[in-house]
């Protein structure tokens, strides 16, 4: 609060008014009713009501400094809550940065579940489409395979065939002598390369780039040398 003794300076005959600032710390009072501490299945988390009222939901109306929703507290004075603290990190943190992370032992559907409760609707739907991501690319994943080619070439040709590679071509393997266990002797100088491209399942494949069961003999061989 700030006063002014304007009117008792000028009693005095004292024309410099004097100026008193009131520094009682009101701004700490209220920064310490924002916070909130909640006890989710057991586990307790501190955060703000500020932080729990960005979206319109349960939290939210939660936390209000007058409530319309009523719930027990325990003995710390925390909002009981019964659902799972693990995916609860999650929402929380989502509300905090509006970003969702994902511990490697969680999955989507069980943030989709909590959000539900919670009823936040934009993490509902960030959540729907992440679930509709990864299905798609599980999906893509299963469409294709990756098919071989076993290419026969000369010492000299080996790098300009490296080069040359192109339309999805990789190369995996170059097998310079003869494998252990192998009957055939490869003559001096002479390679065999072994390269790769990953095909839709969906389309037609010509029948040159099938797996075929020497490829995958020499590539076991090769990778034993």
């Amino acid at each position: 609060m700030i006063t002014n003794d304007n009117s008792s300076s000028q009693k005095n005959g004292d024309t410099n008014s004097v100026v008193h600032f009131d520094s009682r710390p009101v701004s700490s009072v209220d920064c310490k009713r924002d916070w909130v501490l909640l006890n989710v299945g057991g586990k307790h988390f501190m955060t703000t009501r500020s932080t729990l009222s960005k979206e319109e939901s349960f939290l939210g109306r939660l936390c209000q400094h007058e409530p319309d929703l009523k719930t027990d507290v325990d003995d710390k004075g925390a909002y009981l809550i019964d659902r799972d603290p693990n995916y609860f990190n999650v929402v929380l943190n989502y509300l905090r940065h509006g970003k969702l992370i994902l511990e490697t032992n969680l999955v989507e559907e069980g943030v989709l579940e909590e959000a539900e409760f919670y009823n936040i609707r934009p993490l509902i739907e960030l959540v729907k489409e992440k679930i509709r991501e990864r299905d798609k690319r599980k999906f893509n994943d299963c469409r294709t395979s990756r098919v071989y080619r076993v290419i026969q070439c000369q010492e000299k040709e080996v790098t300009q065939l490296m080069s040359s590679l192109s339309d999805g071509w990789k190369f995996e393997q170059l097998i310079g002598h003869s494998p252990v266990g192998s009957s055939y002797m490869y003559p001096e100088g002479e390679f065999l390369c072994i390269v790769s491209k990953q095909y839709d399942r969906g389309t037609r494949e010509d029948s040159n780039t099938s797996v075929s069961e020497r490829v995958k003999i020499l590539q076991e061989r090769g990778s034993r040398m």
